[in-house]
């Protein structure tokens, strides 16, 4: 979901986004992680916390509806370690 209250769907392989051991019988849709890049990190004028990510690296992926750039709430962004 982004800042704009409108949900983005991400397809791609299921290694992509989970661990998780999914197949035919699994229930969808379910919830997973998409690897970015964080290309801006910002306060709206409410003062919330917003990140633009992009999600072409490192795995090219993009939303059902062709889109690679999202804003998002920072709350749902996590850093991963180096």
């Amino acid at each position: 979901m982004d800042t704009a209250g409108r949900r983005h769907i991400l397809k791609d392989k299921v290694p992509i986004f989970t661990v998780e051991d999914l197949d035919a019988n699994s229930k969808y849709p379910t919830q997973g992680l998409a690897a970015c890049e964080v290309l801006e990190r910002y306060q709206n004028e409410k003062g919330q916390e917003l990140v633009r990510v992009s999600t072409v690296k490192p795995y090219n992926i993009e939303s059902t509806e062709g889109l690679f750039e999202f804003t998002v709430s920072a709350s749902l962004v996590t850093p991963t370690p180096d």
